[in-house]
C-alpha cells in the first residue's frame, strides 16, 4: 500500500503540475496517459503471470520453476516493449490529434502539442515500465513486499522531485512544462528497472536468473497473462470514445474527469491495489501448499478489510470533494464538474474495493478470464454504452457519465464475487501447477 501511495502520488503530481499551466495541459496529459497505459497494461499483465507462478511455486517449494517463470516473463517484457517504442516515435502526434479533434477549436493545437511530446517520451521508456511491473510482482510472489516498496518508493519520490524541477524550471534548469513532466517519469522508470534487475541478480532476492527453457511455463505465462492484458486494453479502448464524448461536452469536462478519477486513485486506490496483491500472494501460496480452504478464506477476509477501509476513506472524499479538487485547478467550470466526478468515484469506492480484491484472489488461482469478462461487460455496456445512450442520445449530458461509472463497478463486483464463491479457480490453479511439475498429483485426482 505504501508503494502504491507513492506511485499514485507521482501520477497525481503530474496532473497538479499540469494544472498550473492550463486546462489544455491537463487534458493533454490525461489523453496521452490513455495511450501510455497500453505498455502499462502489458507490464501488469505479465506481472500478474509472474506473481501467480511465483507465489504458487514458492508455496510448493518449486524454486526452479519459479526462477524459470520469472526469467521468461522479464524476457517477454523486454521484447514486447519494441512495438510501443515504435508507436511513440512514428504516431505520437496523430494519436493525440484523433482524441483532441473534438475539443474546442482554440484548444486543439495546445492539446496536441503537449500531448504528443508527453506520449513520445513515455513510450520510449516502455522496456523500463515492463521490467518494473514484472520484477516487482515476481518478488512480491515470494512473500517479500518490502523490497519492491523500497525500490519504488525511492524511484517515485525521485520522480516527483524531478517533475517539479523540470516542469517549472527550478534553479538553472529551464522551464519545460509538460515535456518536463514526461521526462521525469521516463528517467525515473528507467532507474527503477535497473534497480529491480540488480536486486533479482543479487542475494537480496531468492529469485535467480536462469536460461529460458520449457514451453509449458511459457504457455502458462501467456495463458494467465493475456486475459489480464486484454482486460486492461479493453478498458483503454473504451476510454477513447468515452473521452471523445466528454470532450464534446467541453475541454473542462474532460479535464474534470481526469481530476476526479485521479482523486479517487490517490485517496483510495493504493489500499485496494495493496489488498489485491496481498490476496493474490496468499491465495497462490495457499494453493501451492495444497490448502484451498485457507485460500478461499483469505480471499473473503481481504475483501471485507478492503471494503471497510476504502469505503471509509471515500466517505471523506465525498464530503470534502470540492476542497480536494481545488488542489488541482482554480478554473470555475472545471471545479464544478470535477467535484461531481469525484463524488461518483467516491460512491463507487465500495464496489471498486471489492472488485479488485476478488480479481486479485482469482488471479492467485491462475483465473484471469473472469475479471476480463467482468471488465469487458462493465466498461462497454455500462460505462460507455450508458454514457452514450443517456448522455448523447437522450441528452442527459454529463450526468449520465456519473451514473455510468457507478453502474460499471457495481456489475463487475457482483460478477466476480459469484465466480470466486464457486471455487472453480482451485481446480484451475492446481492443474496448472501439476502440469508444470511444481506439485505432485495426489492419489484419486484426475
Amino acid at each position: 500500500m505504501a508503494e502504491q501511495v507513492l506511485r499514485t502520488m507521482m501520477r497525481t503530481t503530474d496532473l497538479v503540475v499540469a494544472g498550473f499551466f492550463s486546462p489544455a495541459a491537463v487534458a493533454a496529459v490525461g489523453l496521452a496517459d490513455i495511450y501510455a497505459r497500453f505498455p502499462l497494461r502489458f507490464g501488469i499483465g505479465f506481472g500478474d503471470g509472474a506473481i501467480a507462478l511465483s507465489s504458487q511455486d514458492t508455496g510448493a517449494g518449486s524454486t526452479a520453476n519459479r526462477d524459470q517463470a520469472v526469467s521468461q516473463a522479464l524476457l517477454i517484457g523486454l521484447v514486447g516493449a519494441v512495438p510501443f517504442m515504435l508507436f511513440g516515435l512514428l504516431a505520437n502526434e496523430y494519436a493525440i490529434s484523433v482524441l483532441g479533434g473534438l475539443a474546442e477549436e482554440g484548444a486543439v493545437a495546445d492539446v496536441v502539442d503537449y500531448g504528443s511530446t508527453y506520449l513520445l517520451l513515455i513510450m520510449l521508456s516502455a522496456p523500463a515500465i515492463h521490467v518494473n511491473f514484472i520484477a516487482a510482482r515476481a518478488i512480491q510472489g515470494t512473500g517479500d513486499t518490502r523490497t519492491p516498496m523500497v525500490v519504488n518508493g525511492v524511484v517515485n519520490a525521485l520522480n516527483i522531485g524531478m517533475t517539479v524541477v523540470l516542469a517549472f524550471g527550478v534553479g538553472p534548469v529551464p522551464e519545460l512544462s509538460v515535456v518536463g513532466i514526461a521526462a521525469a517519469t521516463a528517467i525515473a522508470d528507467t532507474i527503477g528497472a535497473v534497480a529491480f534487475l540488480a536486486v533479482i541478480g543479487s542475494s537480496l532476492s531468492p529469485i535467480s536468473y536462469v536460461r529460458p527453457d520449457g514451453l509449458i511455463i511459457t504457455k502458462q505465462l501467456v495463458v494467465i497473462s493475456w486475459p489480464r492484458i486484454a482486460e486492461g486494453l479493453s478498458e483503454m479502448i473504451a476510454e477513447f470514445p468515452f473521452n471523445a464524448i466528454l470532450l464534446a461536452f467541453g475541454t473542462e469536462v474532460n479535464a474534470a474527469y481526469h481530476i476526479g478519477r485521479r482523486m479517487y486513485q490517490q485517496v483510495a486506490s493504493p489500499l485496494g491495489r495493496g489488498y489485491s496483491v496481498a490476496a493474490n500472494v496468499l491465495v497462490g501460496q495457499s494453493l501451492g501448499e495444497r490448502d484451498p480452504e485457507a485460500a478461499y478464506r483469505y480471499g473473503w477476509a481481504t475483501v471485507g478489510l478492503s471494503v471497510l477501509t476504502v469505503g471509509g476513506l471515500c466517505a471523506v472524499l465525498f464530503v470534502f470533494a470540492e476542497q480536494f479538487v481545488r488542489i488541482f485547478t482554480q478554473d470555475p467550470a472545471t471545479i464544478e464538474y470535477a467535484v461531481d466526478f469525484a463524488r461518483a468515484y467516491a460512491i463507487s469506492a465500495v464496489f471498486i474495493a471489492a472488485y479488485i480484491v476478488f480479481a486479485g484472489s482469482l488471479r492467485g488461482g491462475s483465473e484471469t478470464i473472469t475479471p476480463f469478462i467482468a471488465r469487458m461487460i462493465g466498461t462497454f455496456v455500462f460505462l460507455l454504452g450508458g454514457t452514450y445512450v443517456f448522455g448523447v442520445q437522450l441528452e442527459y449530458g454529463v450526468l449520465a457519465s456519473y451514473v455510468a461509472i457507478v453502474a460499471d463497478f457495481a456489475f463487475r463486483t457482483g460478477f466476480v464475487a459469484v465466480i470466486f464463491h464457486r471455487r472453480r479457480w482451485v481446480t484451475r490453479g492446481t492443474t496448472m501447477m501439476t502440469d508444470r511439475g511444481s506439485i505432485d498429483e495426489l492419489p484419486g485426482e484426475d
